[in-house]
């Protein structure tokens, strides 16, 4: 089956994830298909969710930061400023610990300040960022470049966790409710109040992780397309990445081999020999490929003569890549 044959066939398609390894292609191909959906008159948003996104270089437009941007008519881009999410949750933060306490103290500000130096803070407002869109209902379809997938399988099993961890909490908080405040206090967790709120802030973070989950299972409406170039280490990840996801009852709608040199250099004398034997490894690394995911094989891209920037480059690369 070709590309364009898959969303011929799942018209109600609404979310496009695009997964793999960082610097293969994911982001030129997920900004390719938004294109190509918006010129086929859906109204399209695309945004990068790894942090090595280069959205703005594609589009050769500064997004970074601005919001939803307007790319072409009913085309949209989004890369958002982490840092500046991750300052606007820290005063929040501040602002629940004044509004309780009056101030916040020192070593608590400290705690705050360093937490947010953590990487996970930025995948974690990066992922906010991203459920925010999806549930905001403005589009009719939702492209996304997948952070790495060891970063998505870590949020995709953080949902398990929290499950495991808010059953506990429930349970705990039943036994309190019974004996009232006195067995909160004895049990050193603070007043019932303050439970119920922790637990409703758990309860909101695990609904998100759930949404985001429940998106990635639903065939009818989710494509999940998984990136790989010819070479082992990429075809190597690419099947792990398939375990891995399938544990989570996560299925890859199919793969898309990128930047392919054209076998057809072989045979012309003009073609350097340094080519010629990428070619010929490519091409070994092809074979393998068709051997591990024939059923998935849904295009070969050609490697380009040139970067893929710019609209008019877009419109030359979503021909080949959906005919």
């Amino acid at each position: 089956m070709k590309l364009r044959e898959y969303f011929e066939e799942h018209p109600n398609l609404k979310y496009i994830i695009f997964g793999g390894k960082g610097g293969l292609g994911k982001t030129t191909l997920s900004a390719t298909t938004s294109y190509w959906l918006s010129r086929r008159g859906k109204r399209v948003v695309v945004f990068s969710t790894d942090p090595q996104a280069s959205l703005t270089d594609i589009f050769e437009r500064d997004i970074f930061g601005k919001g939803e941007v307007e790319i072409a008519p009913n085309l949209y881009a989004l890369e958002i400023d982490a840092d500046r999410r991750i300052a606007e949750y820290q005063e929040e933060i501040r602002r629940k610990i004044i509004e309780r306490y009056g101030e916040v103290p020192p070593e608590i500000n400290d705690y705050i300040e360093s937490a947010a130096a953590e990487p996970a803070m930025a995948e974690s407002a990066t992922f906010d960022a991203m459920v925010e869109l999806m549930t905001s209902g403005r589009y009719d379809m939702y492209i996304f470049d997948m952070m790495p997938h060891g970063h998505a399988i870590r949020f995709l099993g953080m949902g398990q966790l929290l499950d495991a961890w808010i059953d506990k909490v429930v349970e705990t908080r039943k036994k309190a409710a019974e004996y009232g405040d006195v067995a909160a206090v004895m049990s050193g967790k603070g007043s019932l109040a303050q439970e119920d709120e922790i637990l409703n802030e758990l309860e909101f973070i695990r609904s998100r992780l759930d949404f985001v989950s429940n998106v990635m299972r639903d065939t009818e409406h989710t494509a999940f397309f998984y990136v790989l170039i010819p070479e082992e280490m990429a075809i190597l990840d690419t099947q792990k990445a398939i375990k891995m996801f399938g544990e989570f009852g996560i299925p890859i709608s199919g793969v898309i081999v990128n930047q392919v040199y054209p076998p057809e250099l072989l045979v012309e004398e003009s073609t350097p020999e340094f080519l010629k034997n990428r070619i010929r490894m490519q091409q070994e690394h092809m074979k393998r490929i068709k051997e591990l995911f024939s059923d998935k094989i849904l295009a070969v891209v050609p490697m380009l003569d040139r970067e893929p920037k710019g609209l008019d480059m877009l419109k030359k690369l979503a021909e080949m890549v959906y005919g």
